[in-house]
């Protein structure tokens, strides 16, 4: 960069990000730009365009530093949980258990490598969105045009751009001839946009830049060329590159909530085996050696070792049964996380709609008319306002127009139509086909393609009858500037200028698109047309056009309010269009409700937006900064936030909100890759589905923790007690892990497939924070491990003091923990009411299985010679079976009155 005259030229385009603000080349003039960097309109030589390389670098975007992946796996068994895992397993090596050692190791590897292959989403959508640019690049140099390679290009640098041309950097348009952009995947404009050369305000946003195109997207028609104005990271992408690396991800709700558990347990579990110590030393004056013993076998007892391995294979059930739902999981936090969203930010176009446009509304001189049907499946009717069929002969020109004024093609794949073209002409051409216009007895013999600067496409047709007529579409403004009558019942009338200006108002305050059809019978000349031909048109009427909602997303919005999860919109569509649609499908009732648009948001602090954040329910013409600015906001006010969306620049919001959401048909690799959830059917109602799926999954979970917990406190009371008294030891710590194993393996498993609750989508989100499980359902923990030890103990000592040996009161106690537990899973199977019902038996054949399965592997406890050996067991005669079976059905009835209880105390003193 330098300076003349008080004036910078940015010479070799290395902008400082100073510069780079002050650097507004959509608001300069052409001749400016291109003088501003240094350039000339013939283009560069090839020698300046190396000097500029060796300066900014190539036109690629920056690879993010990555941790080594040795690192990045060590890092994944930096967890609370995974600490006490790895304690277990070091006990058992101190006591030379190396089976146990290494089956404890197991759990925590694959639990590293599960999350090592998980990781990295960041990096996938970085390298998601490097993979959009474009490869190659028509640029001028040496006064000549030639192909070079996309990632060669520099500031300066003259581009020539054609239909179907992917555009290989920000750049200044210099000619533009009917040029149309793809920018949905960068703005989410659900039509293509008009470019020209004009300049724009300096405040324009990126969708207003009509003189700017973008990196990564796509010209769909016309012709360009264009002063490269930045590269690489200094992109309108490369800027949404490094907000996706910015915008950080939050941990999950249950991620939290199981670290803050695991604190504690690992504190209490400290403190216990400290206090177990001292008393067995001082109090009953106990060797060294059997001290050091009860109390490895109480920290053993006490670590739930197969909580982590229960979390993740519980959430990967879900991953399975959401898949069933067309919820792909990338990432298995994300399960859970969905049952705890309060807010689901949704992007409009493809996601809340169809993507297709659809002319929904029909004004002629004569009527109105309805449109049924959606997208371009050419099914549906014109009707009028009495639900009647139409068949006016009004209609038919307004149907010529639509279907011969037209360069759209639909065409059939198998049971889909598929579009070639314009979507807004693609709209047009399917309400034709509905309509039963036949185009084949018509031949084009004169056209004038649309321009943005006239706003209106002409053609001549001839009909198979010899007469002539000029067809013109476009904007209504336009068309009726040209037009002196309108169609009426018995041919032309004098135009009628006011009716129409207030039924565009009325379709437009709808958030409908409006192109109007005007024609001239018998025009004189042959061939291509002239702007000057379109004088003196007959006005025909208007389309009503808009990208509709999903039939199904209405009742999927009314059900997310139900069960408490607000639905707000972020679109950089159009304020109108967005509030008109947010009407519709049920995000606000107001005709009147404040759409807050992206020029607002620039001029508010971050401050001002938390402030209104939580209010406002539809933001329009949104960049991506934006998007993670609105996310932010929402989540400082503790809101758990799923971001929907299927363009890169959604890619940053996706990665910062607590689940992201992308689009699996419609969205770009980008967004997949930042988010934790991809829907394989593009539909809002699957993320409600997503969203009922996820609350019966943690409620699963927590039913899985409440049951597993007291199989540890259960042993750990019965050692304490044991040590506290003075008394033989009821349990040794391999049968204590026996028990942990076989109640994990089998019964724990099993309530991952428990059904949803009744009234699951009718209760508001859970509070986010917290703990897994709460105060209520912890002295529910207590009492049943009370309960479940007490009966332990009874059945140890009474066998003792009938004279039986140590090693069969063992056997008996082991069994009877397996039995309390089998037990406490039926009370668990409904925790918020009453186990004396039929449900407890049925709607989860795994709990059978899973029982079955328990008392098949202790019979192979008790009764195996290698597991009598193994675990010190002894076999028990038939009859011994009969005492811990008649404690577990007590067991059953004790635990259901302490649920009864817990039922009829007052809510809030749980």
């Amino acid at each position: 960069m330098s300076t003349t005259g008080g004036v910078e030229v940015y010479g070799d385009g290395a902008l400082t990000p100073e510069q780079r603000a002050r650097f507004t080349p959509w608001a300069r003039d052409t001749e400016e730009v291109v003088g501003l960097l240094g350039s000339e309109l013939t283009g560069l030589s090839e020698a300046e365009a190396s000097r500029r390389a060796e300066v900014v670098g190539r036109n690629v975007l920056p690879e993010a530093k990555k941790l080594h992946p040795v690192l990045k796996f060590l890092s994944h068994f930096n967890d609370t949980l995974i600490y006490i895992l790895l304690a277990a397993a070091v006990i058992k090596a101190i006591m030379l258990d190396w089976l146990d050692f290494w089956v404890i190791m197991a759990v925590a590897l694959i639990n590293a490598v599960i999350g090592f292959v998980q990781e990295g989403r960041a990096e996938k959508a970085l390298a998601g969105i490097r993979g959009m640019l474009s490869a190659t690049a028509q640029v001028r140099r040496d006064g000549a045009w030639k192909v070079v390679d996309a990632g060669d290009l520099v500031p300066g640098d003259i581009v020539r751009l054609a239909p179907g041309d992917k555009v290989p950097a920000d750049m200044r348009l210099t000619v533009a001839s009917q040029l149309r952009v793809d920018e949905a995947a960068l703005t989410g404009e659900s039509v293509p946009s008009s470019k020209a050369v004009d300049p724009v305000a300096a405040d324009a946003g990126v969708g207003d830049r009509s003189s700017m195109v973008f990196s990564g997207t796509i010209v769909s028609a016309g012709q360009a060329r264009a002063v490269v104005t930045a590269t690489a990271g200094d992109t309108e992408i490369g800027t949404i590159q490094a907000l996706v690396g910015e915008a950080g991800s939050l941990d999950t709700p249950l991620k939290s909530q199981l670290a803050a558990f695991g604190r504690v347990l690992t504190f209490v579990i400290l403190g216990m085996g400290v206090v177990m110590l001292l008393i067995g030393l001082f109090l009953h004056r106990m060797d060294l050696d059997t001290v050091i013993s009860a109390t490895v076998g109480f920290a053993v007892a006490a670590i739930p070792e197969g909580l982590p391995a229960l979390v993740t294979i519980t959430l990967a059930i879900g991953v399975q049964q959401m898949a069933k739902r067309n919820a792909i999981t990338r990432k298995l936090p994300a399960v859970e996380t969905l049952g705890s969203v309060t807010v689901v930010c949704s992007d409009k176009t493809g996601t809340l709609t169809t993507n297709e446009m659809t002319v929904r509304s029909l004004v002629t001189p004569l009527g109105r008319y309805d449109v049924s049907g959606l997208g371009y499946q050419p099914e549906g009717a014109i009707t009028d306002e009495n639900g009647a069929a139409a068949d006016g002969a009004d209609l038919q020109p307004l149907l010529a127009v639509a279907s011969l004024c037209n360069d759209a093609h639909l065409v059939r794949d198998g049971e889909r139509w598929q579009l070639v073209g314009e979507p807004t002409e693609g709209a047009l051409k399917t309400l034709a086909m509905k309509g039963g216009f036949d185009p084949h007895d018509h031949t084009r013999v004169g056209v004038l393609p649309f321009d943005s600067a006239n706003k209106f496409m002409g053609t001549v047709d001839l009909a198979s009858d010899g007469t002539r007529t000029l067809l013109v579409k476009g904007a209504p403004d336009r068309l009726l500037d040209r037009s002196t009558t309108q169609s009426g019942p018995d041919g032309s009338v004098p135009l009628r200028l006011d009716s129409w200006e207030a039924a565009i108002a009325e379709l437009s305050g709808q958030g409908l698109r409006v192109l109007a059809a005007a024609r001239r019978r018998d025009p004189a000349g042959e061939g291509d047309l002239d702007a000057f031909d379109l004088q003196d048109l007959e006005f025909l009427g208007v389309y009503g056009i808009v990208d509709p909602p999903r039939p199904e997303v209405i009742q999927a919005v009314r059900d997310c309010h139900t069960a408490g999860v607000r639905v707000k919109m972020i679109t950089g569509d159009h304020a109108g269009t967005a509030l008109a649609i947010a009407r519709e499908v049920g995000i606000v009732d107001d005709p009147h409700a404040r759409v807050l648009t992206g020029a607002e948001l620039e001029t508010m602090s971050q401050d001002q937006l938390a402030a209104v954040a939580h209010e406002v329910d539809v933001y329009a013409r949104t960049s991506p900064e934006h998007k993670i600015r609105i996310v932010r906001a929402l989540q400082s006010h503790h809101e758990v936030v799923a971001m929907t969306g299927d363009g890169v620049n959604d890619a940053p919001a996706l990665t910062r909100a607590n689940v992201g959401v992308a689009m699996g048909i419609k969205g770009t690799e980008a967004t997949k890759e930042a988010a934790e959830i991809v829907l394989a059917d593009d539909n809002f109602a699957t993320i409600r589905s997503a969203i009922r799926e996820g609350r019966r999954i943690y409620d699963n979970l927590r039913k899985s923790v409440v049951f597993l917990l007291p199989t540890n406190g259960a042993q750990s009371l019965v050692i304490l007690v044991a040590v506290l008294f003075g008394l033989t030891l009821p349990l040794t710590p391999v049968q204590v892990l026996w028990v942990n194993m076989i109640t994990a393996v089998t019964l724990s498993l099993s309530l991952a497939y428990e059904p949803a609750e009744r009234g699951i989508m009718q209760r508001p989100p859970r509070a986010p924070g917290g703990s897994i499980i709460s105060v209520r359902e912890l002295v529910f923990v207590l009492l049943v491990s009370l309960l479940i030890g007490g009966a332990t103990l009874a059945v140890f000592y009474g066998a003792v003091a009938r004279g039986e040996a140590v090693e069969m009161a063992r056997t008996e106690a082991v069994l009877m923990l397996a039995l309390g537990q089998l037990v406490f899973l039926f009370n668990c199977r409904i925790l918020e009411r009453s186990s004396f019902t039929l449900d407890v038996l049925r709607g989860n054949p795994v709990v059978w299985w899973s029982a079955g399965a328990l008392m098949v592997l202790q019979a192979v406890y008790s009764y195996a010679p290698f597991m009598n050996g193994l675990f010190d067991s002894r076999p028990m005669p038939y009859e011994a079976w009969l005492i811990p079976l008649a404690y577990a059905i007590a067991l059953f009835l004790l635990i259901e009155g302490v649920k009864g209880i817990w039922r009829i105390v007052p809510e809030r003193t749980r």
